[in-house]
């Protein structure tokens, strides 16, 4: 992006806007005093290693600061949100907070929907984000760029596909560590050493993860294969699809989805 450009995090101090800021510092996608930040917490150390990040109580001033404005705050507190962007492109960090919404609110159509997720603190997120009619091709090139600092971004076609991917991957880290915490209360039940059982269920769950990424495969035709093999692993696998194991997942995805697009 270019040099002169300044980046503006309304929250930036917050879990999201801080995990951005951080990754486009860190990775030099824009030097420090091409960031500007503000937010209502006291913890002002996020930035401590870049002192020319300039920190502003006033989302005004911010605005006024900056060429790109992203909205890392929480969706109830949007409604309080009391700025005007005057045409500025603005990237929301919000879930259950359309386009229209957001357009009403911060008084530019240049607005970019975005959906992270937790793992943009380790820059391993998956980013989809969904571009208004009046962002241009330049604006979704830089958003792309900003975006990737975090993991990976992907744009989409349809408004609704992020309030899908907002149940299906923004809120996704949180389905792993539920599998992980009944993983260890079962180990915890069998006797096994909550050390032991803690190295072995995250060592699991992250070598099986990466696994799927780096072979490339299809998570269906792993799971057929292995059941295929009739073993110790097709037991276990049996007996949890047998349990509603796949319903299970659905039934929570649709009522995630259904909360994301202001269905409940």
């Amino acid at each position: 992006m270019s040099q002169s450009e300044v980046v503006g995090i309304i929250g930036g101090h917050g879990w999201m806007g801080r995990a951005l800021g951080l990754s486009l510092l860190e990775r030099r996608i824009i030097s420090a005093d091409q960031l500007v930040v503000s937010s209502r917490s006291e913890n002002n150390n996020a930035y401590q290693d870049w002192p020319d990040v300039r920190r502003v109580k006033s989302n005004s001033e911010l605005v006024e600061l900056a060429d790109v404005i992203v909205l890392s705050i929480r969706p109830d507190d949007l409604v309080s949100l009391n700025i005007n962007a005057n045409g500025k492109l603005v990237i929301s960090l919000l879930a259950m907070a359309s386009s229209e919404k957001i357009v009403s609110q911060v008084g530019s159509s240049r607005v970019i929907r975005a959906m992270p997720n937790a793992a943009a603190e380790i820059q391993r997120a998956y980013f989809p984000w969904y571009a208004s009619e009046q962002v241009t091709e330049e604006d979704k090139q830089l958003v792309q760029t900003l975006l990737e600092s975090c993991g990976k971004a992907r744009e989409l076609p349809e408004e609704s596909n992020l309030d899908y991917l907002t149940a299906l991957s923004g809120a996704g880290p949180a389905y792993p560590a539920l599998l992980a915490q009944s993983m260890l209360e079962h180990a915890k039940q069998m006797d096994i050493a909550d050390d032991i059982a803690q190295e072995a269920v995250m060592q699991t769950l992250v070598g099986g993860s990466l696994l799927l990424e780096q072979l490339g495969a299809d998570p269906k035709e792993m799971v057929e294969r292995l059941i295929a093999y009739n073993g110790t692993t097709a037991k276990g696998l049996s007996s949890m699809i047998e349990q509603g194991f796949h319903e299970a997942v659905h039934h929570g995805l649709t009522n995630a989805y259904r909360a994301a697009s202001g269905q409940q």
